[in-house]
């Protein structure tokens, strides 16, 4: 970095300390990119926020061809086993025996996050948090800069070549995009998700459970907490679901009337969209991650797509820096939308087949039939079973 007249000059600015921008970031430093990393919150509070836990074989592999896999993987063992359960009987589905060995790994976000700010600093990045008023400017020249306020009240000015844009949907990034030059394709599920995470033993593989009742998931998130999914209904809030109906649900949707309860110590309802952002570009700027797109939670494929993102636009970001090639950094919309529209029907299906084949009152009897024969064959077909296990995989 150099600076002149109080205007620092970097190669890259990376908005948003998330899986994404962190990502991004440390590609960048392991393959001697300068760039800096811009976080609106505080250390603490990026480190500590609970998000999704499952790191899928694709995902992975851009951490192993980057060289970070020994730091971010480190005793995280793969773990592609499934139980689904229906009324109460519950079935295991290995995915890794269907895709030759190749699974994906039981890791929390928040570790993830923890162990990519640490890597980044130890190899001596800038990342500055409580950035606030964060502005993009003159993405759509050939020197873009940003502005930020520090938390001393000081203002700053970063010169840049490129913006990757990691700071979430509703972040500054995806905010500069033209209206009129991108597209939106939004579309909302019929079915609302309530999620809890509590301190109570999680399962030995990741659970999932339908019945009359309707659909509830349970992951582990460390060792001894879980993070848990409930099928609600849509505007449901928070005052609905007291611990008591939680657990209740739970052990009924779950087939477990022993399941062991723990104290709730977070609840939320998540906004369950799909939303693709077109083109996932402007510019000099460069969105990846939930800037680009949001999905809805089942398969565990909004972590992962926010890793795949990243591992494409590092490429092509060294690719011009170093060799003067910007084809990479043209292309990076076009190469990560059909991913992104895989990954989206994907969830939808699976969203249809595990909410249709619980609560037959919201599914009716027709679709109800029609996703207990989809959640069968998974196990009576190979041939199903294996394009399942593909995409849960990521392979």
């Amino acid at each position: 970095m150099s600076e002149a007249a109080g205007v620092e000059v970097i190669d890259v600015v990376v908005i948003g300390a998330g899986v994404a921008g962190l990502t991004v970031a440390s590609l960048l430093q392991r393959s001697g990119v300068g760039c800096v990393v811009l976080e609106r919150h505080d250390r603490s509070y990026v480190e500590q926020r609970q998000r999704a836990g499952v790191l899928d074989y694709r995902a992975e592999q851009v951490y192993v061809r980057g060289g970070l896999d020994e730091r971010l993987l480190n005793g995280v063992p793969p773990s592609g086993a499934i139980e689904i359960r229906i009324d109460g009987v519950g079935r295991l589905f290995d995915g890794a025996v269907h895709t030759g060995g190749r699974s994906g790994r039981l890791l929390s976000q928040q570790l993830l996050v923890q162990r990519l700010i640490a890597l980044f600093l130890d190899g001596g990045g800038d990342l500055r948090f409580d950035a606030a008023d964060v502005a993009l400017h003159g993405v759509d020249g050939d020197r873009p800069w940003v502005s930020y306020r520090d938390a001393a009240g000081g203002n700053h000015r970063l010169d840049c070549r490129y913006v990757a844009g990691c700071d979430g949907f509703h972040g500054v990034s995806r905010a500069s995009l033209p209206a009129d030059l991108v597209t939106t394709y939004e579309d909302a599920e019929s079915i609302g998700w309530f999620t809890v995470l509590t301190d109570s033993p999680p399962p030995r593989h990741a659970l999932f459970g339908v019945s009359r009742h309707g659909f509830a998931a349970q992951f582990a998130r460390g060792r001894t907490a879980s993070r848990f999914y409930l099928q609600c209904g849509v505007g449901d809030s928070l005052q609905q679901w007291s611990d008591e109906r939680v657990w209740q649900q739970l052990r009924l949707r779950l087939g477990d009337e022993q399941l062991p309860s723990g104290p709730i110590v977070d609840k939320s309802i998540i906004d369950a969209r799909g939303i693709v952002i077109d083109p996932m570009a402007h510019g000099r700027l460069f969105l990846a991650g939930d800037a680009a797109h949001i999905i809805t939670p089942m398969g565990g494929k909004g972590m992962n797509l926010a890793i795949a993102d990243a591992g494409v636009l590092a490429e092509a970001l060294y690719t011009a820096i170093q060799h003067g090639d910007e084809e990479l950094l043209r292309s990076y919309s076009a190469t990560c939308l059909p991913r992104v529209w895989s990954d989206q029907e994907f969830s939808r299906w699976m969203s249809e087949m595990m909410f249709h084949a619980g609560d037959i009152d919201t599914a009716g009897p027709f679709r109800w039939q029609l996703a207990r024969a989809r959640l069968d064959r998974l196990f009576t077909c190979t041939t199903a079973a294996a394009a399942f296990a593909a995409m849960l995989a990521g392979t």
